[in-house]
């Protein structure tokens, strides 16, 4: 492995996509702080096992301590951090009529609020550095049923912003933000739904030009892409749909299926 001297922040490092991108990132020669509400012990002996320098930061995203915290163990150790995979999440499927203040306050402090704090504290160590780049993940521009949407299209736009503009530096100093937009992904919050019985693998397939579901490889990689500065170094804010045709498709069912 060829060390990159490139540090890679991930949340949600514990399981699913966040594993998967922290293993990918590793074989690329990062260095990486991992986070989770619990240690991502199976992440960080994957990583270790590859060669890769790894830090582990527990804690809740949504406490501004803790966004404090995780930044901090990258500027202590290396002085800088190159990439922030913004991708702890939560699911939450109920119909709305029974959905409780505290349940709809829990899923945006941790969907919407969360990538908020994060973006701006690691901005602002990117803007300083000169360059730097964050890879947010919502679930896309629709959504399904009794599953709860976020807003981070919202947080695109401080990509957009002029240079008379503090805020809008982030475009004009090599430092980016861009967005993927993923499927529904085969991973363990997904068996944890199906089995509360909110759907099936059948109303997933069905909907998905493809015909299957994503896996977390499918979106790692497309995340390992937009780290890359070589490959993706001039794409700023925008949104890649890794879904497998969802958010492009709006046939009938049945007119799909006959295709497939």
């Amino acid at each position: 492995m060829i060390k990159t001297g490139r540090i890679a922040v991930i949340t949600g490092a514990a399981q699913g996509i966040g594993k998967r991108v922290a293993e990918l990132l590793a074989e690329q020669g990062y260095s990486l702080v991992l986070n989770d509400l619990r240690s991502p012990t199976e992440t960080l002996k994957a990583v270790r096992d590859l060669g890769a320098e790894a830090l582990e930061v527990l804690g809740d995203v949504s406490d501004e301590g803790v966004v404090g915290e995780i930044a901090a163990a990258p500027r202590e150790k290396w002085h800088r951090a190159d990439v922030l995979v913004n991708n702890a999440g939560i699911s939450f499927i109920a119909p709305a009529e029974t959905l409780s203040a505290a349940q709809y306050r829990r899923v945006l402090e941790i969907n919407l609020v969360a990538p908020f704090l994060l973006a701006k504290t690691f901005g602002s160590m990117m803007l300083a550095q000169g360059a730097g780049s964050n890879r947010q993940c919502g679930l896309g521009r629709r959504t399904g049923g009794d599953r709860r949407p976020g807003g981070l299209q919202r947080l695109e736009a401080w990509a957009h912003r002029p240079d008379t503009d503090p805020r809008g530096r982030m475009g004009r100093k090599r430092c980016s933000r861009q967005r993927r937009l993923p499927g529904w992904v085969k991973t363990e919050m997904d068996a944890t739904d199906q089995a509360a019985g909110g759907y099936t693998d059948a109303d997933i397939i069905g909907r998905t030009p493809m015909g299957r579901f994503a896996t977390p490889d499918d979106i790692a990689r497309a995340i390992v892409f937009l780290a890359d500065p070589q490959q993706s170094g001039y794409i700023n804010g925008h949104a890649l749909a890794v879904d497998g045709g969802w958010t492009a498709d709006g046939s009938w069912e049945s007119l799909r299926l006959r295709h497939r």
